[in-house]
């Protein structure tokens, strides 16, 4: 983070108090290495120990002052670094759900989880061990070094030597340990994706007869982490060990060149003596920033890493355009227009949209066509808010907007992917997923409406039933069902399709086409399928090809032209003949 540190809301007031405790500190260490050394050094001269109990009083004064700013400077960072990483988890969290399903199939569903969670707890560790730090590594050292000038110049050079030399070695021990910290990251990245897909995928490979043998995978990936995590280990041992040699050679040399000159009788005792007691003072600061930097490496990278996410296309750069009012409502007068819209997911690669020109209408069932990667479920996610265009705008009721990642967008829509997620939870739960409000005669009513009421006959809890990852399994349909149900339930004017039968037989789809017909009606409704059969109760048909719109027109139309569309239909008559 370095100097993103610096730009943590709420930090400024927390670094002046800080500062001022870190003063107060730093004198405290000048006082108590005085009072110390004056009561050490009469004693040496053979006054009496009651003449020395004042100066001893100031030494145990000056030694609990000091304990006293350490502690509030650990309280006052412990609470900022609470407040920021909670802030940082929020902010992450809604950009997550900004970005979408997309993003966190793409990333990793372990990898981001493991960052809210540990990520987090780390980042926020490394701000509390590394601000008290940093204060004191830029005070302590040079008020302290001010102060030896003055009772020994000698010293003084020799400590302002040898410290640059500790400096740049730190500098050249956490570079390289930063990149030993990358490679562990990017290992336990692969780790976290591992873990959770070899969870979701363990019935599969047991049923198959491959758990026994997807062990070595685990093995092999658990041991990459290994080796990254020993590599950043040793490099932080040599730092810590590389910071003790340079700092006791320092403090000896400061030592024997005191030594040497009290014993010519070129020095006196009391400013020696104060000396010494001050040098490991001087150089303990930069030891400890060395050390809880390399200690909390792994926390600074983590919140880079999340920084990265929080900070990718800005809010003020999406609304900067326009934004909608919080009250706004999809009406039957409603339109959306896209215009030259492009969507390029990787510099370098292709486009997966390009130019679609598109507009929507309120009760409007739009129906888009095309092969595999022909970019139908591309368009799908930037009409939901999980992709933002490369290129293009979008105008909805006149307003023009860069993207659709508006929370008060998508409490308009309505989402049915090809795989819908269902949660550990109850049944009743499930379906109430767009309508958590909703009474249990308003779930009963959509689970008959979406053909589940059989289903939830035979369950031994009913509504009560756990279904999902912690309880009992559905079938591809009775999944499909319960999104339907979700629909059924909820009254969000604008729903979005993604191959919603793509993993079901042609008898099953057939069954939860009339349902899901009937559920079109009122509705604005975008469909994108290879399913042909759907096209003739389409109002209007996009065919996409390679990102671009190909042709658009009714069912009837687009036969009538015989280009793109005619053809998959003619393909599909073959294929099934």
């Amino acid at each position: 983070m370095g100097r993103e540190l610096l730009g943590l809301r709420g930090i400024r007031p927390v670094m002046a108090a800080m500062a001022g405790l870190t003063l107060i500190q730093t004198l405290s260490i000048i006082l108590q290495a005085k009072w110390l050394a004056e009561t050490v050094s009469a004693l040496f001269a053979g006054e009496p120990l009651q003449e020395q109990y004042g100066t001893a009083v100031l030494f145990l004064c000056a030694f609990t002052v000091r304990q006293i700013t350490v502690y509030f400077q650990q309280s006052i960072a412990a609470k900022f670094a609470e407040l920021t990483g909670a802030r940082m988890r929020s902010q992450l969290m809604n950009k997550l759900f900004e970005l979408g399903p997309r993003y966190a199939g793409k990333e990793g569903t372990g990898n981001l989880v493991t960052l809210v969670l540990e990520g987090v707890t780390k980042f926020r560790t490394y701000i509390e061990l590394l601000l008290p730090r940093m204060l004191a590594g830029g005070f302590t050292p040079v008020l302290i070094l001010g102060f030896i000038y003055t009772l020994d110049t000698s010293s003084g050079i020799i400590l302002t030597v040898t410290m640059p030399i500790l400096i740049v070695f730190m500098i050249l021990v956490g570079l390289a340990a930063r990149k030993q910290t990358e490679g562990q990251l990017k290992t336990y990245k692969v780790l976290s994706n591992h873990f959770v897909d070899s969870l979701r995928g363990l019935e599969t490979l047991k049923f198959l007869g491959r758990s026994r043998t997807h062990s070595q995978s685990i093995e092999r990936v658990s041991g990459s982490y290994r080796t990254a995590t020993m590599k950043t280990l040793r490099t932080a041992f040599l730092s810590s060990f590389a910071l003790d040699f340079f700092t006791m050679l320092s403090v000896a040399s400061v030592a024997v060149s005191l030594g040497l000159r009290l014993v010519n009788g070129n020095m006196v005792l009391l400013p020696a003596l104060t000396v010494l007691i001050l040098a490991p003072e001087y150089f303990l600061p930069v030891r400890m920033v060395g050390a809880d930097f390399h200690a909390t490496l792994d926390g600074k990278e983590a919140g880079e890493a999340m920084q990265a996410i929080i900070n990718s296309h800005s809010s003020e750069e999406l609304n900067e355009k326009g934004v909608l009012e919080p009250g706004y409502s999809w009406s039957d007068r409603s339109s959306l227009a896209l215009s030259g819209l492009s969507v390029t997911h990787e510099e370098g690669a292709g486009p997966s949209l390009e130019g679609v020109d598109l507009r929507l209408t309120a009760g409007m069932k739009i129906g888009i066509i095309g092969e595999s990667g022909a970019g139908k479920s591309t368009l799908i996610d930037v009409l939901g808010g999980f992709l933002r265009p490369s290129a293009g705008t979008v105008e909805v009721d006149g307003r023009m907007m860069p993207s659709l990642s508006e929370t008060v967008w998508r409490n308009q829509t309505m989402y049915i992917p090809q795989q819908p997620y269902i949660f550990s939870s109850t049944l009743e739960d499930n379906v109430k997923f767009y309508s958590p409000g909703a009474s249990l005669d308003e779930v009963k009513q959509a689970v008959e409406a979406a053909g589940l009421g059989p289903v939830v006959e035979r369950l031994p809890g009913g509504y009560k039933e756990m279904i999902g990852g912690g309880g009992r399994r559905l079938s591809g349909g009775q999944e499909q069902r319960v999104a339907l149900a979700r629909a059924f339930l909820s009254d969000r004017p604008v729903i979005l399709l993604d191959e919603p039968t793509a993993h079901l037989d042609i008898e099953t789809e057939y069954e939860l086409k009339a349902m899901m017909l009937e559920l079109f009606e009122g509705k604005t409704v975008v469909l994108a399928t290879h399913r042909l059969h759907w096209m003739p109760d389409m109002d209007v048909i996009v065919v996409m090809d390679h990102g671009r719109v190909e042709e658009v027109g009714t069912h009837e139309e687009l036969l009538m032209k015989q280009g793109a569309y005619y053809g998959l239909v003619k393909e599909q008559e073959e294929g099934a003949a």
